[in-house]
């Protein structure tokens, strides 16, 4: 009996240790388990559905996509967010060198008003003009950006109308004065002039602007000097009503009084616009709403300053307004003639207040932008043909442009 038990614990030991070994041997040589199972004629066993995970988009384990997920793969845009980038102090590298600052000293002219205590008396004598005019001074704060080695600067009108002088302060330290070379009242933007060696100048973007880029408004806000803020472009294409010709960028980078004439720029620090507006709480608080004139158009005015001292464009001779703004539109396209020049091409040609216009040279106009656009582009003295709907009748006439007279903007 004690023999047998020897036995026993011999054949279990043995067994033991032959399972270990294998166990040893299947973790550690896989492809060696594998032929020993093949030489006994043994199969090999399945591998563990909960062991090992079913491939992504199995029915065992589904992709699950959110919404905006769905969306994007639709669009095929790319959702890299690990690659994105953390940091744009490359494009502020690139692109800060060529803003600068700006100081415009303007002078006007006051008189002391005596106005009386009474309210009652106020009503009938709001306030009366006493003693000579005097003469004030004031300084107003913007920003400008450097468009080529030359020295020729592109900031807003609004910055510089009416200044006796204008220092601009370079990103370097350096401090010069700024001659004007010309300004455009149509769409808020003046050329400058500066003398300086090794002048940096920016690099302009060609490539689409799209809604949801990232840009960087990079200016003089209140002063403080080398300003960068970020977000992204909201809107393309608004119209606010405080130019003539209007195609602004909106954004919610953060554009404060002395952001004007600066710059706006991509996340490769490539020019897009030129920030000029903003709009503010009553107390002056951001809202987050900024408006840029497109690259485009401020470089089309630069070159026509530079090469004419203004702005050349063709002038219908009319004011014109989009459809939609008319109670009973007969169509929803094209613009209404509300205003014709009296001695202009419009009324030569027999274009008349009501007249809605829909095409030119037989093209097909959207709205109003697109009017004044194309209008602009045509040069003076060339004949263009008008047509569209009278009275509900169609209608034709020709045209022959003049030169726009230059907007006349005071001090």
């Amino acid at each position: 009996m004690k023999n047998l038990f020897r036995v026993l614990a011999f054949v279990v030991q043995c067994a033991v240790l032959g399972l270990a070994a294998a166990f040893v041997i299947g973790l550690a040589a896989p492809s060696f388990a594998e032929r020993v199972r093949a030489w006994f004629g043994v199969p090999t066993p399945a591998p563990s559905i909960a062991a090992i995970p079913a491939p992504a988009g199995t029915a065992a384990n589904p992709v699950v996509h959110t919404t905006s997920e769905h969306a994007a793969a639709e669009r095929e845009l790319p959702l890299n967010a690990p690659n994105a980038p953390t940091s744009y102090a490359g494009a502020v590298s690139r692109a800060a060198p060529a803003v600068v600052s700006i100081t415009a000293n303007k002078v006007f002219s006051t008189r002391q008003v005596l106005v009386p205590t009474n309210p009652a008396l106020q009503k009938y004598f709001p306030g009366i003009a006493i003693g000579p005019p005097t003469t004030q001074r004031a300084s107003y704060i913007g920003s400008g950006v450097i468009f080529s080695s030359e020295g020729y600067v592109l900031t807003n009108n609004h910055v510089i109308q009416g200044a006796e002088e204008i220092q601009v302060v370079l990103y370097d330290g350096r401090v010069r004065r700024a001659g004007v070379i010309g300004a455009d009242a149509d769409t808020d933007l003046a050329v400058l002039k500066i003398d300086a060696d090794n002048l940096p100048s920016i690099a302009i973007a060609t490539d689409p602007l799209n809604v949801g880029d990232v840009v960087l408004a990079i200016g003089n806000p209140f002063n403080l000097s080398r300003t960068v803020t970020m977000g992204i472009v909201s809107a393309l294409g608004r119209q606010l009503g405080v130019s003539t010709y209007e195609d602004f960028i909106q954004t919610d980078a953060a554009i404060n009084q002395g952001n004007s004439g600066g710059a706006l720029v991509n996340a490769a620090g490539e020019l897009v616009g030129i920030n000029a507006a903003d709009m503010q709480l009553p107390n002056g608080g951001n809202l987050g709403i900024g408006f840029a004139i497109p690259v485009h158009t401020a470089k089309a005015v630069l070159d026509q300053i530079v090469a004419h001292g203004r702005v050349i464009r063709g002038w219908l001779g009319a004011e014109f307004a989009d459809v939609s703004n008319l109670q009973n539109p007969s169509t929803t396209r094209g613009v209404a003639v509300w205003k014709v020049y009296p001695d202009g091409p419009a009324q030569a040609g027999g274009l008349r207040p009501g007249d809605v216009v829909l095409a030119i040279n037989g093209e097909p106009i959207a709205g109003l932008l697109e009017l004044r656009t194309r209008e602009a582009a045509l040069a003076p003295g060339s004949e263009v043909e008008l047509s569209g709907l009278r009275n509900g009748q169609p209608f034709s006439v020709r045209v022959v442009l003049q030169e726009r007279p230059q907007r006349q903007t005071g001090a």
